[in-house]
């Protein structure tokens, strides 16, 4: 594919997903991670076979049209990592494979790490389930967000049980490197934990970075790694709910099973599996053409930080921006309830991130060229007319 063309906003309003509906229609949105593009046509072919064929009995699928066996190929051939398929679990939704895994591998009140700011369900999960956040947030050194391991060490205690990582990181869009994953994989060891990995924005990765695997660092890393994945980030179907959980070892696998059986879990439809095999499958092209537009936009955004004096390190993967507005004279509100109610435009507030981020905002900016501008000149403007006020 040589681009990817745009949904123009009365499309987008008629249809029924939450991006679009949240808010009133003066409101631009940017926030939930949903993209403004039409999806790969090879997913939108296999899931207008399934309506053409009236196909909607139980799922029998098989071989290369099995979830389990697209995901192993996706592994090996995207990333280099050889997975097993009979330790591919399906799941209908990653959060509730991430209180899958706070359930099987820890009790109440056991503590969770998590690295702030973080994907709000990391923290509702821990809550849910009664167990306790280990936070460790991440530090900025001036040019990215990095991993402090040494406050790790400082705050792990006897009943932490479980390292939850993301990674690609939301909201920062760090892609972590060897020698962070594998950093964190030695505390791991060190501690006898359980890892939780969830890394659903694998694709979305720009020039300069690569994705690692958690579970490809070593088998001794491996065996205490449960990975959570799926071709909704990457190829705009999250609504079709589909995902896989891939347990390192088979020891892994039994510990999980023990307490979470597989009919817990739920099944699929059919929709959700042919359109997640045609992504991993088919779906390249169509990724290979985003990632620029992608990129333009994220570049976008980090020259408009600038220029608004806005903290901002631009995202190494995902189509999320960081935002801190800690610097500027908000009058007491938080930046998502500033932006939303003086600039008509919706982010995700910064406090629902981790405790300490009510001066920030995640930006969603997989839009058109077009609409990304209009929501950064209202942000502008509205950042410009708080700061004339102070003079």
């Amino acid at each position: 594919m040589d681009s990817i063309p745009v949904l123009p906003v009365e499309t987008m309003r008629v249809r029924r997903g939450i991006k679009w509906h949240r808010y009133p229609e003066d409101v631009l949105p940017a926030w939930v991670a949903d993209m403004d593009f039409p999806v790969a046509p090879a997913v939108q072919a296999a899931v207008s076979r399934v309506v053409e064929q009236m196909d909607y009995g139980y799922p029998w699928r098989e071989g290369a049209n099995g979830l389990e066996a697209a995901f192993v190929d996706r592994m090996r051939e995207r990333f280099g990592w050889a997975v097993e398929v009979e330790r591919v679990r399906p799941v209908t939704d990653l959060v509730q494979a991430i209180v899958a895994g706070l359930v099987a591998f820890s009790d109440p009140g056991d503590g969770v790490v998590v690295q702030t700011p973080i994907y709000p369900p990391f923290l509702g999960s821990i809550a849910a389930t009664g167990r306790r956040w280990v936070i460790n947030p991440l530090r900025d050194d001036g040019s990215r967000f990095v991993l402090d391991l040494d406050h790790l060490e400082a705050v792990i205690d006897e009943r932490t049980r479980i390292l939850l990582v993301c990674n690609p990181h939301n909201p920062t869009g760090r892609v972590f490197d060897r020698e962070e994953l594998e950093a964190l994989g030695r505390v791991a060891v060190a501690h006898d934990l359980v890892i939780v990995a969830d890394e659903i924005h694998c694709d979305l990765v720009y020039p300069g970075r690569r994705h690692l695997p958690m579970g490809s660092l070593g088998e001794e890393i491996a065996a205490r790694t449960v990975t959570l994945n799926s071709a909704t980030k990457g190829f705009n179907v999250a609504g079709l709910r589909c995902g896989v959980m891939y347990f390192g070892s088979e020891g892994l696998l039994d510990r999980f099973r023990r307490v979470v059986p597989d009919r817990l879990l739920g099944s699929l439809s059919s929709v959700a599996i042919d359109a997640t095999v045609a992504a991993w499958r088919e779906g390249q092209p169509w990724l290979d053409a985003l990632l620029p537009l992608l990129r333009r936009n994220r570049d976008r955004v980090a020259t408009w930080a600038a220029e608004v004096g806005v903290r901002h390190h631009p995202p190494e993967g995902t189509y999320l921006s960081w935002l801190d507005l800690g610097d500027l004279d908000l009058a007491g509100e938080s930046a998502q309830r500033f932006l939303l109610e003086r600039a008509r435009v919706a982010l995700n507030a910064g406090e629902d991130f981790g405790p300490g981020y009510e001066r920030c905002v995640r930006l969603n900016f997989a839009t058109s060229p077009e609409i990304l501008e209009q929501v950064l000149e209202r942000m502008g403007g509205a950042l410009r007319r708080i700061g004339e006020a102070v003079r």
